[in-house]
């Protein structure tokens, strides 16, 4: 999230592990302030919640020249202090796949990434499958649906992206994250990604988000020994990214 006051700092600890995973751009217009002004979306500096958004967007209430110009300044604020392009784009609230917005992330793609490779996330999932899977399925559902257009955009543009997209649960905690991983994890195909959120919690990440302790949790056991046995017990191994346009 570049528009985060700790991006500079936390830029410097990404760059220690350049080559050993892929950095992208967290594109943020919900909840938290922009980093230039936007007297449409942001009046009072601040831009609104998810279900503002989603609303706006559906209804095409959206200025799409200052989306796009904020957009581009998250995007450079990244390079600023990365020294080169992301290698790949999403949305914080998957903000990033709805109508007029994903116009301005495939151009952003087209412009900024392609020449490096870079791909876009993709929050497409079928339905049935969701409905299988059990976990969370009206919310997955509704992020699914809304990704439909993005997805169609970068089958025609040819934009790398994976292809099954796993994850969504309600953070609550009642079920174990370690059993939530496995059904996640169960049966990948190729360009399969799980959204996960770990983190350790602090007071400036409680001053700015309400998800917090569930980020320990996934921390907690992705750092631990648990996660690569859950692979290994079900012959899976991690790769890089085989994805498709």
């Amino acid at each position: 999230m570049t528009g985060s006051a700790h991006w500079p700092d936390e830029a410097r600890l990404l760059k220690l592990l350049q080559g050993r995973a892929e950095f992208g751009v967290h594109l943020t217009l919900t909840d938290h302030r922009p980093l230039g002004a936007m007297p449409s979306l942001a009046p009072e500096g601040r831009l609104p919640p998810i279900g503002a958004m989603v609303k706006r967007s559906v209804l095409r209430r959206l200025d799409k020249v200052e989306i796009a110009a904020e957009l581009e300044r998250q995007v450079d604020a990244f390079e600023a202090h990365m020294g080169r392009p992301p290698d790949f784009l999403d949305g914080h609230h998957h903000v990033h796949q709805l109508p007029i917005i994903r116009d301005v992330v495939v151009d952003l793609w087209r412009r900024r990434l392609k020449a490096r490779g870079g791909w876009v996330r993709s929050c497409w999932e079928s339905p049935l499958t969701i409905a299988r899977r059990g976990v969370d399925p009206i919310r997955a559902t509704i992020i699914a649906l809304l990704g439909i257009g993005l997805r169609r955009r970068m089958h025609a543009e040819g934009i790398p992206h994976n292809r099954s997209f796993r994850g969504v649960y309600d953070f609550s905690g009642k079920v174990a994250y370690a059993e939530l991983f496995r059904i996640f994890s169960q049966a990948p195909g190729p360009g399969t990604l799980i959204m996960c959120h770990p983190g350790q919690v602090d007071d400036a990440l409680r001053a700015c988000e309400w998800l917090t302790d569930q980020r320990e949790v996934e921390w907690k056991f992705l750092a631990s020994d648990a996660f690569p046995l859950s692979l290994a017990d079900r012959g899976i191994t991690l790769a890089a990214k085989p994805l498709s346009a």
